[in-house]
Formats: C-alpha cells, sequence, structure tokens
C-alpha cells in the first residue's frame, strides 16, 4: 500500500482550534467482516488489532468525568470487539447517547444473531454504511453480496422498530461515493434513498448522511496507484468554502484509537498524527481524564479538504446542511 502521508503534509490548510468536547470515537478495534475499497481504516477479516477491556474502562472513566454526551463506537466492525455490548451497557447506564456504525452484514455474522435486538434494547442509534441503493454500486465498492445482506440488515432493525419516528429507534444511513468525487447534495439524494429503498423493499430510515472519501490509506492508496491523486486533491482545494471550517468534526470530538491513544479526528488516527497537548509525541486518553481540550491547536494537512470540500463532510453528513 502506497503512503498518501509524504504527499498530504506538504499541502497547507487553515488553523483550527478546538471548541468544548461533547463527542467522544472511539475505535475498538480494526477487524471487520468486510474489506471496503473506500475505507480509510483499512479494516479487514485479517486484521487483529481490538481494545482491551482494560482502555474499554478507561473510556468508560471519561466518558462520566467529562460528562461527554455522545459515545461514537467505530471499527472495523465494533460489534466484533468482545468488550462492545459491555461499553455500550456502561455508556447507556450513564445517560449517554451512544452510536454504532454498523455495516449491517454483520448482523448475519456466526454469533452477532442477537445483535440487532440488544442494539435495540440499548437504544442505540445506528449510523449504517450504504454507500448506493443500486445493487451494483455497493457490490462493486463493498464486496458481491454485500447489497442483499445489507437490505435483509435493514428490513431486521425495521422490524424491531428502527426507522421509525414514533419509537425513538435511530436508523441513520451512510454514503460514500464510488470514486474520485464530490457527494451528491444530501437531502436530494435521501429522497432518492427514501424513494427506492422504499418502494422495492419497504426500508424505512431517519436521515441519509454523505461523507467524502479521504485520500489516505486504502482509498488514498488506490488514487495514487491510478495517478488520481493529484486531480482528486485539486478538486478538493478548489470546492474548499472557509464557512465549513466553524463546524468540523475535530472541534468537539477527539477520536481515541484501540490502544487508547487521542486524535483529533479518526482520519488523523489512521495517518498517526496524535492530538496536540503537552510535551510528549503522543498522549492516552488516560491522562486527560481531567483535562480541558478548549482552545487546543488541531493537527491539519491536505486530507482536511475532504472535510471542508463543497457541502463539507464530517461523521454527522454535510456541515452546510447540518449548519442550516
Amino acid at each position: 500500500m502506497r503512503d498518501a502521508w509524504p504527499l498530504l503534509e506538504k499541502i497547507p490548510f487553515p488553523s483550527l482550534r478546538r471548541g468544548r468536547l461533547d463527542t467522544l470515537q472511539v475505535n475498538v478495534g480494526y477487524r471487520c467482516n468486510q474489506s471496503c475499497v473506500h475505507c480509510h481504516v483499512a479494516a479487514g477479516p485479517n486484521r487483529t488489532e481490538e481494545m482491551a477491556g482494560e482502555t474499554v474502562d478507561v473510556v468508560l472513566a471519561f466518558l462520566e468525568r467529562q460528562l461527554i454526551g455522545t459515545l461514537d463506537i467505530t471499527g472495523g466492525a465494533p460489534e466484533l470487539n468482545p468488550h462492545f455490548r459491555r461499553m455500550v451497557t456502561a455508556a447507556r447506564e450513564m445517560g449517554v447517547r451512544v452510536m454504532d456504525r454498523c455495516n449491517l452484514t454483520i448482523l448475519e455474522q456466526p454469533g452477532q444473531e442477537d445483535l440487532a435486538g440488544f442494539l435495540a434494547g440499548q437504544q442505540v442509534e445506528v449510523f449504517a454504511s450504504m454507500p448506493c441503493y443500486l445493487e451494483n454500486n455497493v457490490d462493486t465498492q463493498r464486496g458481491k453480496g454485500v447489497y442483499d445482506g445489507s437490505i435483509r440488515g435493514l428490513k431486521r432493525l425495521n422490524a424491531l422498530g428502527y426507522g421509525r419516528e414514533e419509537t425513538g429507534l435511530v436508523l441513520n444511513l451512510v454514503y460514500n461515493p464510488l470514486g474520485p468525487s464530490l457527494p451528491p447534495p444530501q437531502a436530494a439524494l435521501e429522497d432518492d434513498y427514501r424513494r427506492v429503498l422504499g418502494e422495492r423493499y419497504g426500508v424505512a430510515f431517519n436521515r441519509l448522511f454523505t461523507l467524502a472519501n479521504m485520500p489516505i490509506q486504502r482509498f488514498g492508496s488506490m488514487l495514487i496507484s491510478k495517478g488520481q491523486f493529484d486531480s482528486y486533491l485539486a478538486l478538493l482545494r478548489q470546492s474548499h468554502l472557509d464557512a465549513n471550517l466553524a463546524h468540523v468534526m475535530c472541534r468537539n470530538l477527539v477520536s481515541v484509537d484501540w490502544r487508547g491513544f487521542v486524535y483529533d479526528c479518526d482520519f488523523n488516527q489512521m495517518l498517526d498524527l496524535p492530538l496536540a497537548h503537552g510535551a510528549g509525541s503522543r498522549v492516552h486518553l488516560a491522562d486527560l481524564v481531567d483535562a480541558d481540550l478548549t482552545g487546543n491547536p488541531v493537527k491539519v494537512a491536505g486530507h482536511c479538504f475532504g472535510c471542508t470540500a463543497g457541502q463539507g463532510s464530517s461523521c454527522g453528513g454535510a456541515l452546510k446542511e447540518a449548519a442550516e
């Protein structure tokens, strides 16, 4: 895999500083039952990194001490971590909003047959990766048969009440472009998803969020190998909007890796750009339990244009629409 960082670090980006921390995003491991071509984590079935129980305890202590409102759990397939359910249950007992970034096909994996019921019982918000409403596009990006498995997963969640306003069980879908292009307008694409998935399969969901593909890890390597890296970065830079800087996720979120080390965002985690704090080269979450990160500088480089281009992009979807 060719590393995109030597190219990205040469590209300047406007300076950023943190606001109040309200979201803790935790990557509990890189093991996944899929190997998607756009995956900025380079997750897959052969990855062995996973968060240990002692680090989960640190996460829970941090949530409680810092009064964090939202726990955003990601991976890999986060549900494959043996401590996933304990983390979810403990966080919900604190009254923390819990988000699970789910690939849908994990619901059919051996040993996960009761996962959907667990998520519903804990009122976990499911953010389900669904890169298109068309079968060929999904299977091209994520692997043959993933589309059908995803539809079955959506129907299983719907049967439990997910995706219906009156139940309070939130099911959001997440879209990524197939190649080196910006996501289309989020609201219009959501209408298309709702129409196609509803008419063909009777599937319901709450919101669709669009995410730009980051030029790092597996996707960045593919861009370099195809000679598309420079043109994609040029597109991102030309489409940059200063207004999006006020709403980027790194202002109010920190990302924690499977070892407990802290980063400004999940993308910086994948580039091994640790949070700037104190004199050390990297900081562990255990050392931040009593820290106030407000005003802390954010580490930025060329990949950050992926969050500020066009309508903007974050783990919560388009920045422009979120601001409005």
